[in-house]
C-alpha cells in the first residue's frame, strides 16, 4: 500500500510541473479556399520559448482555384513548431503534416464532365505572428507554402498559403 501511495504521489507531482509547463488550446484557421479546427498543446521550455504540437481537421473549398474546375475534400493532420515570446507577439515555425482526399470535377456543366478522387499528403511549412491580447486568446496571421508531397491521382491545388486564425487557452 505504502508503494501504490509514493507512485500515486509521485504520478500527481510529475503530472502537476508538467501541466504548470504547458498549456491546451482550441485552434482555428481560416484560409481562401479551406477551415482547419484543432487542438494545439504547448510545452513551455522557459519564459520566451516553447514547442507546440497540434492535431487538427482540414476541410477543403478550393473550388475553381486549384488544379481542376471544382476540388474539395478533407484530411486529418498534425503541426510541429517552435514559438518565441517577443513583447506581446509569439512567433512561430511551423510545419503541418496533412492527409488530404480531394474529390474533384471538370466541365461541370457540360454532357462530358469528368469526376475523380485524389489522395495526397500535403507537408505546409508556415511563419506564424500571434498577438498576446490576454493569457487566454491570441489572434493569429500565418503564411507559409502547402506542397503536395504525395500524389495519388490526378494533381491537385497547391501553392502559397494564407492563415488568420486565433488560439483559445483551455488550460
Amino acid at each position: 500500500m505504502k508503494k501504490i501511495t509514493l507512485t500515486l504521489g509521485f504520478l500527481f507531482v510529475l503530472l502537476v510541473s508538467v501541466m504548470c509547463q504547458s498549456s491546451l488550446n482550441f485552434e482555428f484557421q481560416a484560409y481562401p479556399t479551406g477551415l482547419i479546427p484543432g487542438l494545439r498543446y504547448e510545452y513551455q521550455l522557459n519564459d520566451e520559448s516553447k514547442l507546440l504540437l497540434r492535431a487538427g481537421y482540414n476541410w477543403i473549398r478550393h473550388r475553381d482555384l486549384g488544379v481542376h474546375d471544382d476540388e474539395r475534400g478533407d484530411g486529418f493532420g498534425f503541426t510541429l513548431g517552435y514559438t518565441k515570446r517577443i513583447s506581446n507577439f509569439d512567433l512561430s515555425l511551423k510545419n503541418d503534416f496533412w492527409w488530404n482526399s480531394i474529390d474533384w470535377e471538370n466541365d461541370v456543366t457540360a454532357p462530358n464532365m469528368t469526376s475523380g478522387n485524389t489522395k495526397i499528403t500535403v507537408i505546409q511549412p508556415t511563419i506564424e505572428a500571434a498577438y498576446l491580447v490576454t493569457e487566454k486568446f491570441r489572434p493569429t496571421l500565418a503564411f507559409g507554402y502547402e506542397w503536395n508531397a504525395k500524389t495519388e491521382g490526378e494533381e491537385t491545388g497547391q501553392g502559397p498559403i494564407l492563415l488568420v486564425g486565433l488560439i483559445y487557452r483551455l488550460f
